[in-house]
């Protein structure tokens, strides 16, 4: 069935009440400040690719905040690496993503992996479902698959770019556009003033590859064990770690021991 602007409706199958519009129509909606966000967005990540020549990285969660950054960054010509990792416990059609962003944009994008041994013997000691009986358990199995290969993703590298918003959450609304962490690496955020219809106009408008798990209710998406679909009204983070209570929500990715550069604006 065929939507508006070259969409095309999503039928969810028999279960479905009726078919459903993608994500980019039912949030693509620009705000009155898009002109100067997208001009800031850019101008953030020509800094970022100048003061930081052959060192920084797009450290991209597949998600569609990273999309528009990635295709912002091919956009500009900027020499600045897109890489990902690959938990081991990715929904499929995130993995798909990976291999349509190569032929989309003719890039490589770097795959990180934990280490193999260290997933086997934290399954093994604590079993496949650990994530679920305590957050200090979710915590050490985030750690096991995102913080180690993070941090050799991050190794060498001066600074990094990621998609995070001060919507997306309560735990990011200070979130700054240039910070500095402990180590003294700078983290470029350069959506961090955007909405989410921001998000989604720019995909729209520009035909930007995203996970069709967007267009299924799933805002933020994660490892598959950790993900599910939110309920209209919900928060846009509601479906990650939804058994935990809400300021538990992160998996250290993003630590609060930041400061940043410069005025918030």
């Amino acid at each position: 069935m065929t939507g508006v602007a070259g969409f095309d409706t999503i039928d969810l199958g028999p279960g479905a009440d009726a078919p459903v519009l993608p994500a980019a129509l039912r949030h693509g909606r620009a705000s009155a400040h898009y002109e100067q966000r997208l001009a800031r967005t850019v101008e953030l990540l020509r800094q970022a690719a100048a003061e930081h020549a052959g060192t920084v990285v797009q450290a991209s969660s597949l998600g569609v905040e990273d999309m528009v950054l990635s295709d912002l960054i091919h956009a500009q010509g900027l020499d600045i690496r897109v890489a990902t990792l690959d938990t081991g416990a990715l929904h499929l059609e995130t993995l798909e993503l990976i291999g349509r962003v190569r032929r989309h944009y003719g890039i490589d994008v770097e795959i990180w992996r934990p280490a193999h041994q260290a997933v086997l013997e934290f399954v093994g000691r604590n079993g496949p479902d650990a994530m679920y009986r305590s957050i200090p358990l979710r915590k050490a199995c985030c750690a096991v698959r995102k913080l180690e290969p993070l941090g050799r993703m991050l190794d060498g590298r001066s600074a990094w770019i990621t998609g995070l918003r001060r919507e997306q959450s309560a735990q990011r609304v200070d979130v700054g556009e240039r910070e500095v962490g402990a180590d003294g690496r700078v983290k470029f955020n350069p959506l961090a003033q955007w909405s989410l219809g921001d998000v989604w106009h720019y995909v729209a408008l520009h035909g930007v590859p995203y996970n069709p798990l967007h267009d299924r209710f799933y805002p933020s998406i994660g490892c598959e064990p950790c993900t599910r679909a939110v309920a209209v009204g919900e928060d846009q983070r509601a479906g990650r770690w939804w058994w935990e209570l809400e300021g538990a929500k992160e998996c250290g990715l993003h630590p609060e021991g930041r400061h940043a550069v410069g005025a918030k604006t």
